[in-house]
Parts: structure tokens; sequence; C-alpha cells
């Protein structure tokens, strides 16, 4: 059977850029050996292919299949030397493991002065650019020299070696502990959303508490600070404590302000942060703060001097347009905020090889949503059958949950109601399922299921009813996560006053600024 599933060098070779290609060949080509190389005609043939097929690359000739795996694997590390060489690739991390290298091989030809020198100078740099991993590895190595290289301090020089040794471990075990405790939350809330009952905020509560370590804040450095607002970033959002949320999100946007040296370090963080910030920012419906912190963070990435590299593009590309279509949520502009749509699905085919299926899906919902709110129920359709029908991915629980029954509104109010009981039973049977049957979608559920035997003049008196047992819930700590995905108040409210969900909403915004 012909191969075309994704493969690794494959993806490695597409991902590359015209110069990286140009430097490859350079690299290959200082050797003339390598001309007419197996591993440079598989670069060559990969390189102008559209998909991987194994069976092409045989047919070719220039390799046997026996030979494949071992020519896939040499093409693969002379790619990465390659890259590792290229200047557009260095940054402080790659020059301290430059001169960690180097001090190595000095050290093992017995040049211990020479080693111990470079050792040093590393070493600053890392402490100050918070790289405090390597900076402990290359104190061991200082203990390791000094311990043959005799000299008059060696005493005193242990002493300090020592005292270096503790205080880098001791931090780094602080960074540990909270990157681990951050990184289990944001496996929790990818798994399943937002806690869903006392229960659940009792277990994460509890966690939380039992794993995040004691330190003193104030003395901490970058590192420290850093992690230690983003594991209480995740739990806030956890606990649908978005005031919260915000208040930790502008203290880690804050910390890279303050050290602009940390932005180019590490762009991937300063992206996430902002992006937490923005989203807090819309949960909490403050237009004000969210479109100053939009523009701040459009600038920042426009400049000049903010780092490119495909990783950064692609975020860049994502929580710019998440927000993008945010902004329209909050003010309920959904009609204008529709023409991102065709331009979002556009750039998601330039960006297919660097998007995981996750966030397709989260666009998926929000162009639905987008729809829904502009009256589009068509399209809203659309979209969430996008979500519901893949059956290949593994996406937030509760995502799919609010798809369904999105859709089950979606298809009352395209008047697609033919097959009205059978969605209704398959929805149900999902909630059950996934253990996300709460009150709110009991009564959307049960009310839509009633519409089929509600006359016309007793649907605005039905309506209101719905109204008034769901509003109950509007505030309540683990109920009111269903209003954050679908705003089913606004819905009612549009099916009562006769106007459309958009005039709703922009009644409510409008309010607020009052």
């Amino acid at each position: 059977m012909t191969k075309t599933h994704k493969d690794h060098l494959f993806s490695l070779v597409k991902s590359l850029t015209k110069s990286e290609k140009r430097q490859f060949k350079l690299y290959v080509g200082r050797l003339d050996v390598n001309s007419d190389s197996k591993f440079l005609n598989l670069f060559n043939l990969l390189d102008k292919s559209k998909t991987y097929n194994e069976r092409d690359i045989l047919k070719s000739g220039f390799i046997k299949k026996q030979q494949l795996a071992n020519v896939k694997a040499h093409l693969y590390k002379q790619i990465l030397i390659s890259l590792k060489l290229n200047p557009s690739h260095h940054n402080v991390r790659s020059q301290i493991r430059e001169q960690l290298d180097f001090a190595s091989i000095l050290y093992h030809k017995g040049l211990y002065k020479q080693s111990l020198k470079i050792l040093d100078k590393a070493k600053g740099v890392a402490i100050i650019n918070e790289e405090k991993n390597m900076a402990f590895e290359i104190v061991e190595l200082e203990k390791v020299i000094e311990s043959q290289y005799i000299t008059h301090s060696v005493s005193t020089r242990a002493d300090e070696l020592a005292r270096e040794a503790k205080q880098l471990s001791q931090e780094n075990v602080i960074t540990s502990r909270l990157s681990n405790l951050s990184l289990q939350l944001y496996s929790y809330i990818l798994k399943s959303g937002y806690i869903k009952d006392e229960a659940e905020s009792a277990k994460i509560k509890s966690f939380f508490e039992s794993h995040l370590p004691e330190f003193d804040i104030s003395k901490a450095g970058f590192r420290e600070k850093f992690w230690y607002f983003k594991a209480h970033v995740w739990y806030s959002f956890l606990m649908q404590d978005f005031l919260s949320c915000y208040k930790f999100a502008s203290k880690w946007v804050d910390l890279f302000h303050e050290s602009e040296a940390m932005i180019q370090l590490n762009p991937v963080f300063f992206l996430k942060g902002n992006n937490y910030l923005l989203e807090s920012l819309f949960f909490l419906q403050d237009k004000k703060r969210f479109d100053l912190h939009y523009q701040t963070f459009e600038n920042t990435l426009a400049s000049k001097s903010f780092p490119k590299d495909e990783n950064v593009t692609t975020l860049s590309f994502l929580y710019l347009n998440f927000h993008k279509i945010n902004a329209h949520f909050i003010d309920g502009s959904f009609s204008e905020g529709i023409y991102l749509i065709p331009k979002i699905e556009d750039a998601l085919k330039a960006h297919n090889t660097y998007i995981t299926e996750h966030h397709k899906m989260v666009f998926y919902y929000k162009f639905a949503s987008l729809h829904f709110g502009a009256g589009n129920n068509k399209k809203t359709i659309f979209y969430l059958d996008k979500i519901i029908s893949n059956k290949a991915i593994i996406i937030r629980e509760d995502l799919l949950c609010f798809s369904r029954v999105l859709n089950l509104v979606a298809h009352y109010e395209a008047g697609i109601d033919y097959h009205l009981e059978s969605l209704l039973k398959s929805t149900y049977k999902f909630l059950i399922k996934m253990n996300d049957l709460h009150k709110v979608q009991k009564e959307m559920i049960a009310f839509i299921r009633r519409l089929q035997d509600i006359y016309p003049h007793q649907l605005k008196s039905a309506f209101k009813d719905l109204h008034e047992r769901l509003k109950a819930y509007e505030h309540h700590p683990y109920e009111r996560r269903a209003f954050l995905y679908l705003d089913i108040l606004s819905w009612l409210e549009s099916k009562i006053e006769n106007k459309s969900v958009q005039e709703i909403i922009q009644s409510k915004f409008e309010a607020r600024q009052n």
C-alpha cells in the first residue's frame, strides 16, 4: 500500500525556508563526495514532492528499499546540523551550550585554566539570562576541573562553588515543581475544561495547594516568578475565577516587559501570557481593557525587533485571530466579524503543517458562534458538523458538549426539525457519556423536546419560562460555564423581544458602558 502519511523527515524538509535550503546545499557541497550522494538526492526529491510517498522514492531508482531507513536517518541528522550552523537559529542558549562544549573539549585535553576561563564567562551569561539549569551544569563541570587543577585558592574556591551549586539547585527545584504543576493543570483543562461541581473544585484546590512550593517570591528570579504566575493563571481558569486570572496574567506579561531580553529569549511564553491576559478580559467582558491590550500586543508582534520563526509566527497567527473574533463577541458585532472567516480559513491552509487539530476545532466553534450571532443558522450547523463528525481527534470535552447543544439550537432556528428527535437523543447520550449533563443542558434539551408540542401562541410564554429558570444559573459557580460557550439567555431574550441575538447582545454591551 502507498504510504502517504505524515513523515518526520518530509515535515522537516517542508519546514525549511529558501535560505535554509540554500545553506544546507552549501553545507553538503563543501565535500565533492556529497555532490551525488543518496541523501542529497533524497533531499531534492522530497523538496519537490507535495506529499510523502515511499513508492515514488523507490521508483526513482537511486535508492533501494533496504537502504531507505538509514539514508533518511542520515539526511535528517545532516539537516539538523546545517540548521544548527545557521546564524538565524543562534541564541543565548546555543551560545552558552557552545561555550560549555568548548570548555569540555579543553578539559579533556588537560587545558584546565583555559577551560575554567570559558566556563566562568559562560556561567555569568547563563545567570543573567535566567538559564539556571545550564548554570548548574557549568558549576558541576567547574567542580570537576577544580578537583584536578591545583591552585592556592582551592579551599575558598571549593566553598564558593558549593554555595553556587546549592543556590542554583534550590532555584531549579522550585522552578521544576512550579512548571510541573503548571503542566498538570494545563493538561486537566485541555481534557476536561472548567470545573463542573463542588467535588471537582475541592479536588483541584487540594491538588494545587499541595503541589505549590513555598518560597519568598519577592526574592525570586525571573524563572520562578514566571512559573508561579503561570500556575496561578491555569488554576484561576479552572476555577472560573477570571478576575484572578487577569491579575496573574497581567503580572506574567508585565514581568516580560520589565525584562525585555526575556522576550527575545522566550517569545513563546510572552505570546501565551498575552493570550491568557486577553482571554481573561474576554470572559470579564471588559472591552476597553481588551482593546487596549490587543493593540499593544499587535504592535509588539509587528515590531522589527520581535523574534520570528515558524513556531512564533504560527502562535502569533492563532492568538491574534482568536481574539480578533472574541472582540466581536464582546460587543455583539457578529455580522461585522463574518468577513474574518474566509481570511482565517485561507491562512489555516497556509499554516496547516504547524496548527493542531484542536486549534482548528476551536476556530470552527468560533466561526459557528459568529454565524449564530449573525443569524446564519445553516452556516452555524456547517461548522459545528466539522467538530461533531471528527472522530479521529481528542479535543476538550466541554467544547464537544457545547458544540452539540448549539447544534440543537441552530437546527431549531433553521427550521430543520425533521430529525430533531434523533438529534436530541444522540446529544443527550453524548452528554451523559461525557458526564456533562448539568442543569442548564438538561433544561435546554427538555425545552427543545417540548417545542414540538407547543402551539405558536404559547411560544413566547414558554421562552419566558425557560429564561426565568436559566437566569438563576447565570452566576452559579459551576453552572455558569454553560454561558461562557453559548449565550443561551440572549438567545431566549431575542425570542421574547422579537429581536435578533445580535441586537440583544449589542444592547447589553451598550448598557454596560453607561
